[in-house]
């Protein structure tokens, strides 16, 4: 909602204000004015609409993800670096379903500004060996699914590595 400089900047006028607070004695209220400022440091490296639409996505909603997502005017600008990984993963994540070449940039967009998790980069290297093998890229497609399973380290992903590894075959 906020700018994510606007965040810090409010942020630190909410401790200015606690520690005036802790000068004249009212130590309540200073804690809940550190307690206040620390949800918008929270929210400076976790953009709130991204978590809204990690929460549609939770739900399968990716008519409300896109909703959510379509509400960031300019990403570049308004998200951190990861913050925008995300924003085109969740955004491939939906155009897999319908444009895979929309869906491919986007994973590999979100593959380079990166991603915080293990699990998710896996999950995007998965996402586009099947872009890939469904291309007709098979050598891309293998060497993606290799990657893929190097990172899927609580082997979450075993079970579709391995399918689409069975897919592989039959090309």
């Amino acid at each position: 909602m906020f700018n994510k400089n606007f965040k810090l900047i409010i942020a630190a006028l909410i401790i200015a204000y606690a520690v005036y607070q802790f000068i004249e004695g009212n130590i309540g209220n200073g804690i809940f004015l550190i307690l206040l400022a620390s949800i918008f440091v929270f929210l400076y490296f976790r953009n709130e609409i991204i978590l809204l639409a990690f929460l549609k996505m939770r739900k399968q909603d990716l008519e409300g993800t896109k909703k959510w997502l379509d509400k960031i005017k300019n990403p570049e600008a308004a998200l951190t670096q990861k913050q925008h990984g995300y924003y085109n993963y969740l955004n491939g994540i939906i155009f897999s379903q319908t444009n895979l070449t929309q869906a491919e940039k986007y994973f590999k967009k979100a593959l380079k500004l990166g991603l915080n998790m293990d699990y998710d980069v896996a999950m995007a290297k998965l996402s586009l060996a099947g872009i890939a093998m469904q291309k007709r890229r098979k050598r891309e497609a293998t060497t993606l699914l290799r990657e893929a399973k190097k990172l899927d380290k609580q082997n979450m992903l075993a079970d579709q590595i391995k399918m689409m590894q069975q897919q592989m075959k039959k090309i």
